[in-house]
């Protein structure tokens, strides 16, 4: 099974602020569902927190929240406690592919174990409160880049970014 990481990510690591995001970019929510669609998908109490209520559990995907809380459920979600269960859960589960959607702590416990980076690079510095993890860029290989201009409905410019770990 794969491990990927999936996030959008600006210039100065900005991925959260006050535990939204500190932008719109309907494409990139576009790019979201289409890669993990069908896959399972690990995020923390706190991101499974911040998603808008018609969007929990996040649709045709096996939601699992990590939660250090005991008593913590989430309707339609598996919770756990802790990372490795977490992914020994969809390895039973035959998943090909998981897909780890933050938040930053959970990226952080993820990265060592990732094979696949998914990052929508943003062309900007933002501010925020939540910062993706930084990470080694020469123990990756890109594979894949695809730009997307500023347009009507995408105040910033970014890039959809696949790395590999080398």
């Amino acid at each position: 099974m794969k491990i990927s990481i999936i996030a959008a990510v600006a210039q100065n690591r900005t991925i959260g602020k006050a535990n939204d995001l500190p932008w719109r970019l309907p494409d990139d929510m576009k790019y979201f569902m289409q890669t993990t669609q069908g896959h399972h998908v690990v995020m923390g109490r706190k991101n499974y927190q911040s998603l808008p209520e018609k969007f929990k559990p996040l649709p045709n995907r096996t939601n699992i929240v990590i939660s250090r809380q005991k008593n913590f459920s989430a309707q339609g979600c598996i919770v756990v406690n802790d990372l490795p269960t977490a992914v020994s859960l969809s390895k039973q589960n035959n998943e090909t592919e998981l897909f780890i959607i933050g938040g930053a702590e959970i990226y952080s416990l993820a990265l060592p174990i990732t094979d696949k980076l998914f990052l929508t690079e943003i062309k900007a510095e933002i501010e925020g409160d939540t910062f993706f993890p930084a990470f080694e860029k020469n123990a990756w290989q890109e594979i894949s880049r695809v730009h997307h201009p500023v347009d009507a409905k995408h105040s910033f410019e970014f890039d959809f970014v696949i790395y590999q770990r080398m």
